[in-house]
């Protein structure tokens, strides 16, 4: 199985029909359905794929930054606990207390992040409640000028926004 790498792009759409044919150029031009995602204020139709919570919150920035957190705290816990108690086990108390610091901090902090909007979507939030459309497009490497292209000529009411590179390729 070959693994691609994608770049997510992403494009400010001025509504929901431009959205919908933007959508059939994209599909039409063989990228996925399950790679393109749609951000608006009010409800999208059914036959449109909306963000997923993943990519509506923060919860992705949260875990890491709780399970980076967790780890730095619990090797210290582990450090203390060898230290004032004299454990015989020394390393293993230590990366017991990381392993659980690492869990525990990227459980609690992605609970907390889930209740805040995606910061990488913030500049967008302005654009969406003017009514406007987000679309978040995760493209193969090697397409990504292809796909700019077709979207620049067919649709030139769409405003290119940015792109993020070496997105993970998900099943």
């Amino acid at each position: 199985m070959e693994v691609v790498m994608r770049h997510r792009l992403y494009y400010l759409l001025p509504d929901i029909e431009s959205a919908r044919r933007t959508l059939d150029d994209l599909l039409l031009n063989r990228i996925e359905q399950r790679h393109i995602h749609f951000l608006a204020r009010g409800a999208l139709p059914e036959d449109m794929p909306e963000a997923n919570f993943l990519q509506k919150t923060d919860v992705v920035h949260g875990a890491k930054a709780g399970m980076l957190t967790g780890a730095v705290l619990g090797m210290a816990l582990g450090f203390l606990l060898v230290y004032y108690f004299s454990l015989s086990s020394g390393a293993l108390t230590v990366t017991a207390t990381t392993l659980v610091g690492v869990l525990f901090g990227g459980w609690a902090a992605s609970l907390v992040a889930a209740a805040i909007p995606n910061t990488r979507l913030a500049a967008f939030f302005p654009e969406i409640e003017k009514g406007r459309v987000l679309l978040i497009a995760d493209v193969p490497s090697r397409r990504i000028e292809h796909v700019e292209r077709v979207l620049a000529e067919r649709h030139p009411e769409i405003n290119f926004r940015g792109e993020e590179p070496t997105i993970p390729a998900f099943p």
